[in-house]
């Protein structure tokens, strides 16, 4: 007597699956013209934004004053506005903390004077311990060609890899300016929320030309090289995966900007938080709405 087959039952990760997909379907029913003109009137936008109100260098860019003040517990916005009125110059004030000491550091332009700086500070913080360096513009210049060299350079080999990767001129472009875009809008962002341009956040953005590729490069290959499945299956198969990649990513970034103490880790993720928040509408609106295009067209994969 012959055993029969069981029945095949749909584990549960199908079924999460196949509920997100549900979910996500919307963006499949986007006109692909209008998943173009939206995220392109959102770079025209950014680039406005970027050309009156470019994020300020910061110091390490383009010199000057830092003092440390060692022991100090102050309200950063209060402590500056006090210290600029003593010494009539602006300052920037910022809270440190960490396993060995805490404190506050201010920022001053080049040409302050640091120990008058110290002065007015030890009227309010006589306890505290106090040190100062300044750097000088001709450095803030050179970390200015080396951060600007470092862009060009991961930009430029991105995209060799992308057009060695798939061989096809229309795909690469758009992941490449997705790219592109998704740096823009966070630049863009950043001069909005009054974040500073430093080695850190331009290490930043690097991070962020490896974090919103891999979703551009999922998406292209689901659609380019899928087999009998239709073009909103590969997409949403794509857009599930993606998202479930970015969320995560986003979370911890999230995480670590509310618990850190850093000011440099907070404008890091924040920048990050910012280009990933960008990937979403580049990647699964804009490179998506151009691949349903080139592929209605008899594009090749």
């Amino acid at each position: 007597m012959s055993k029969s087959k069981p029945k095949y039952r749909p584990a549960a990760g199908d079924a999460v699956r196949a509920k997100k997909q549900e979910k996500l379907s919307f963006l499949a029913r986007i006109e692909y013209k209008k998943m173009i003109m939206y995220p392109l009137a959102v770079f025209v936008i950014a680039l406005i934004l970027l050309a009156v109100n470019f994020p300020t260098l910061g110091i390490d860019l383009r010199g000057g004053v830092v003092v440390t003040a060692y022991g100090v517990n102050a309200n950063p916005d209060e402590l500056g506005r006090y210290i600029s009125d003593k010494i009539g110059m602006e300052v920037r004030v910022e809270k440190f903390t960490g396993v060995e000491a805490s404190g506050v550091r201010v920022y001053a332009p080049i040409g302050t004077d640091p120990l008058k700086i110290i002065e007015v500070m030890k009227e309010k913080y006589p306890n505290a311990e106090y040190t100062h360096s300044e750097v000088q513009p001709t450095f803030g210049e050179i970390a200015q060609q080396q951060g600007i060299r470092a862009l060009v350079f991961a930009f430029l080999a991105m995209a060799v890899v992308v057009f060695l990767f798939f061989r096809n001129l229309v795909p690469s472009l758009t992941i490449i300016f997705s790219a592109l875009s998704d740096m823009t809008i966070a630049v863009a962002l950043m001069g909005i929320f009054g974040i500073e341009l430093t080695t850190a956040t331009i290490a930043a953005l690097l991070m962020l030309i490896g974090y919103t590729v891999d979703s551009n490069i999922l998406l292209t290959t689901k659609l380019l090289r899928r087999k009998e499945d239709s073009v909103e299956k590969a997409y949403l198969s794509a857009v599930s995966t993606g998202f479930t990649m970015s969320t995560t990513t986003l979370g911890a970034l999230l995480i670590l900007w509310i618990i850190s103490t850093s000011q440099t880790i907070d404008n890091i993720a924040i920048v990050l938080i910012f280009g990933l928040l960008a990937d979403f509408m580049n990647t699964w609106i804009l490179n998506a709405g151009v691949l349903e295009w080139y592929l209605a067209r008899g594009g090749k994969s």
